[in-house]
C-alpha cells in the first residue's frame, strides 16, 4: 500500500510568484505521485513548468493559513535545481519534475522524479496536537461535503489533543481553522448536502 506524506507542495505562479499548497504527497518508490484536484493552481502550475517543491514542515500554521485563507505567503528562497521555491521552514524538501501524467477527470496524478533533496534542520518529534491540525484542515478543506455531524465528530475528538499537547504555533493554527469552520456553518446554516 502506497504512503502518503502530508507536505506543503510549492510550485511557481506564470507571474513567478509562489503558489503554496497542502497536499498529501504519495511516495512512489524513490519518486512521487501528486494528484491536485482539478481545476488547481497546482495542478495548472505542474503542467506549466513541469516542476514543484515537496516540503517537510512541522509548522502547521502553514497548512492551517492555507486552508483558512488567513495566510496564504509564507517565506520561501529559491530552489536549487528545478524552476521552483523552498518553504523557509521546511525541516526538509525534495524537487520534482514531472516524467509522466496519468489523465482523470478529477484527479490527474502526476508521477515526479526528485531531481534534489536536502536537509536543513533536525526534526525534533510531533506532538499530537500537530496532527490534530492537519486532520482538522483536511476537514475544513472539505466542509461542503462532509456532514455536520460528522465535522463535530472529528473535531470533539481532535480538541483532545490541542487541549493536552497544543503549543502556541499549534494553538494559533487551530484557532484559523475553527474561525473558518463556524464563518462557513453560519453562512451554510443548513450544511453540506453530499
Amino acid at each position: 500500500m502506497p504512503e502518503i506524506r502530508e507536505t506543503i507542495v510549492t510550485t511557481l505562479n506564470p507571474d513567478g510568484s509562489v503558489h503554496i499548497a497542502p497536499m498529501g504527497a504519495t511516495v512512489d518508490g524513490a519518486a512521487y505521485v501528486l494528484a491536485p484536484f482539478r481545476p488547481s493552481w497546482t495542478l495548472d502550475n505542474l503542467r506549466a513548468t513541469g516542476t514543484a517543491v515537496i516540503n517537510y514542515t512541522d509548522d502547521v500554521r502553514v497548512f492551517a493559513g492555507c486552508i483558512s485563507g488567513r495566510q496564504s505567503v509564507w517565506p520561501t528562497r529559491p530552489a536549487f535545481l528545478v524552476k521552483g521555491a523552498v518553504l523557509e521552514s521546511a525541516l526538509a524538501h525534495d524537487e520534482v519534475m514531472v516524467v509522466h501524467t496519468e489523465d482523470h477527470p478529477e484527479r490527474p496524478r502526476l508521477h515526479c522524479r526528485v531531481e534534489y533533496g536536502q536537509l536543513h534542520a533536525p526534526f525534533r518529534g510531533f506532538n499530537r496536537a500537530q496532527a490534530a491540525v492537519i486532520e482538522a484542515a483536511i476537514l475544513a478543506s472539505r466542509l461542503d461535503l462532509l456532514s455536520a455531524d460528522k465535522i463535530d465528530h472529528e473535531l470533539t475528538y481532535l480538541t483532545i489533543a490541542i487541549t493536552k499537547t497544543a503549543g502556541p504555533r499549534e494553538w494559533e493554527a487551530w484557532l484559523w481553522l475553527m474561525e473558518m469552520i463556524e464563518t462557513w456553518r453560519r453562512d451554510n446554516p443548513e450544511g453540506a448536502h453530499p
